[in-house]
């Protein structure tokens, strides 16, 4: 007597491989972050009501920061587009200059002192590998120029931060992460008190 063979291992064969192809397609997917860092830190009180010219750029080399895989051949790629995120640094550098007793402005004038902010450097990388265990490190870097008459402060602030994980990082947790490494440059940039100082000189 024949017996008809069952559908279900070769059914159960078939969703197995349609979930792995479903998580691979999402590990491989880019993730463009929309970012909003700001500022929590106190800074220093030194103005009393003086315009300050105040401009907020992107120096980086490129939009994309890094990879999920850690490959800089992968095409999971990590991308912070300028035109969303320079905004916000606008808005934050202006609330900082403002805290500090200033009077931002975005337009220049002869003899006015000005506050330039850049990001020059925001970077992800994969760390180290243990077994089950990985690390996401990343770095954001901002440069800070206060200028005066003839006189110029540049600072430059570094922030890093290193995340270990079994799971790899999705958009959400990528987001957060690299939200509060900026915050942390922009707390560290703006607490500087030789910018206010020179800015109120």
């Amino acid at each position: 007597m024949l017996r008809r063979r069952s559908p279900r291992p070769a059914l159960l064969r078939l969703c197995a491989a349609l979930l792995a192809g479903t998580l691979l397609a999402a590990c491989a997917s880019p993730h463009y972050l929309q970012l909003n860092p700001q500022r929590s830190a106190e800074v220093p009180v030194t103005g009393s009501g003086q315009a300050i010219t105040v401009i907020a750029v992107d120096g980086r080399d490129s939009e994309v920061i890094g990879t999920r895989t850690g490959s800089a051949m992968s095409t999971a790629t990590i991308t912070v587009n300028a035109h969303e995120l320079v905004p916000h640094l606008q808005r934050e550098a202006e609330r900082a200059v403002r805290d500090m007793g200033f009077r931002p402005t975005t337009e220049s004038a002869p003899g006015r002192p000005s506050l330039t902010l850049t990001l020059d450097h925001l970077g992800y990388e994969r760390g180290q590998s243990r077994p089950v265990i990985d690390e996401a490190r990343i770095e954001a870097v901002f440069i800070a120029e206060a200028v005066n008459g003839g006189n110029t402060y540049t600072g430059t602030y570094t922030s890093r931060r290193t995340q270990s994980y079994a799971i790899r990082p999705d958009r959400d947790t990528n987001t957060r992460m690299v939200n509060d490494l900026l915050a942390d440059g922009l707390n560290r940039a703006f607490r500087d008190p030789e910018l206010g100082r020179l800015l109120a000189r």
